[in-house]
Formats: C-alpha cells, structure tokens, sequence
C-alpha cells in the first residue's frame, strides 16, 4: 500500500509539473508548494537549536522550494525532491550566513570551546575511540553540563569539514570520527537522495572508499589498514572526493 501511494505521489507530482510548465497553470505550481511543504520542515529541521524559530526556518526554506519548482526541467528525468533539497537547504544556510551570526558567544563559552575541542583530540588519540563527554569534563575539571553548553555553542558558530584534521593536520583524527552516529530515522533521506545520482559516476575504488566510510562505518585509520596505504592518503582522497561530489553537486 505505501508503495502504491509512493508511486502516485511521483506520478501525481509529473501530471503538476506537466500542467504548470506546459500549460502556465498557477493552481499546478499552488499545489506543488502545498505538497511539498513537508520536505521543507524535515530539512529545516536539521537547523534546531541555532537560535532561530522553526517556523522562521521553514518560511525560507518555502522560499528555497518555490525556485526549485520555478527553475525544475521535468525532462531531465531527476526527480523533484533530489533536485529541490540542495535548493532549500542552500536557502536556510544563506540565511544563516547573511545574519552574520549576530548574536555572540560570552568569551568564557569560546575559550572552554576551544578547550573541549583540543582535549576531545587529544581523547581521541589516546583513547582510540570518541571520547564521553564525562571523560572531557574530568579532564577539564568542569561539569558535564558546561562540557555540553560548550559543544552547542561551538556546533551553533563555527563550520568544521567533517574529513579535515584539528587545525588543518592530515594526521590528526578527523571531526566526523569524533561526533559521526549512523541516525537510522534519517535513513533514506531525500538529502541522501541528493548524492547516490552523483556516486554511481564514479570509479569503483572512489565508491569502495565512499561505502567503507560512510556507510561500513569505517575510520580512516582502519581503511588505511585494509587497503595498506596510510592513513593521510586516506584522508586526502576522501576529501578530494567529496570535493568532486560538491562540485557536481553544485553544477
């Protein structure tokens, strides 16, 4: 029954996409809006706790969407949602950006941020594992609780690629490694959508590296193990391939 009602969404959603670019029809491009307003609350729903009300979110996010429909070519045979999504998260992260995130940090909250990010590297190393946040907080000598508001404050204001090592260092344990959970909720996400198009262009030993790390699981460290390269070379071509994925993306 899902599976049918799946299909006619997708086939209700051409006949709209049909009407409105073939025959001008406002009440298609209306209800395309409606019908996908959803997909916009999911994605905006991936920015709680910054500071903005959801609702807020969601009307730009709605802006995003309505591009999306206007600038959508059926006949390139992608589907609306993969093609929309970059669309209305582009428009929530800009909005972000031209707020210049205004609102600012008590300088106590940035220096224990700091201070949580360098002991969470050094954890790391130590450990060989991610460390709890208790672990962190004896570390430091503070609670749990100023151990958290530091994480938040620091997720909430500063942008960090997921593959880079602390301050730039290849060799250093990557960001991902240290916050990076499998969110089965999540699985199969319209923004997971987003990247399989441009992963099947890819050569077998890129979409190898790809499945080992971001879907086995695996570290950098134990796929330099396996494929018997080191582990900087593992972190410079995964970054060099998300690099083609964002480019291509963005094209």
């Amino acid at each position: 029954m899902q599976k049918n009602k799946l299909s006619w969404d997708k086939q209700k959603t051409h006949e709209l996409f049909r009407r409105y670019k073939e025959l001008g029809d406002e009440s298609a491009r209306e209800e395309l809006i409606v019908n996908h307003l959803n997909l916009v609350r999911f994605l905006a729903a991936k920015f709680r706790n910054r500071g903005e009300d959801i609702e807020d979110l969601v009307q730009v996010g709605s802006i995003g969407l309505i591009k999306a429909i206007d600038r959508f070519e059926p006949e390139r045979g992608l589907e609306f949602t993969t093609y929309a999504t970059p669309t209305i998260l582009g428009e929530i992260k800009r909005h972000f950006r031209d707020k210049g995130w205004s609102v600012r940090v008590p300088r106590r909250l940035q220096e224990l941020s700091a201070k949580v990010n360098k002991t969470n590297d050094e954890l790391t190393e130590k450990l060989q594992r991610s460390p709890k946040v208790e672990e962190i907080a004896k570390e430091l000598g503070v609670s749990v609780d100023e151990v958290l508001e530091a994480l938040e404050s620091s997720s909430a204001y500063v942008s960090i690629p997921l593959e880079a090592g602390a301050a730039g260092d290849d060799e250093a344990p990557s960001v991902i490694d240290h916050y990076a959970n499998e969110d089965k909720k999540l699985a199969g996400a319209d923004d997971r959508m987003v990247i399989q198009e441009t992963v099947a262009h890819f050569s077998r030993e890129e979409q190898e590296m790809i499945k080992m790390r971001f879907i086995d699981g695996m570290t950098q460290v134990e796929i330099a193990e396996k494929l018997g390269v080191s582990q900087v070379q593992v972190s410079r071509f995964l970054r060099k391939t998300l690099q083609k994925i964002k480019v291509q993306i963005e094209a």
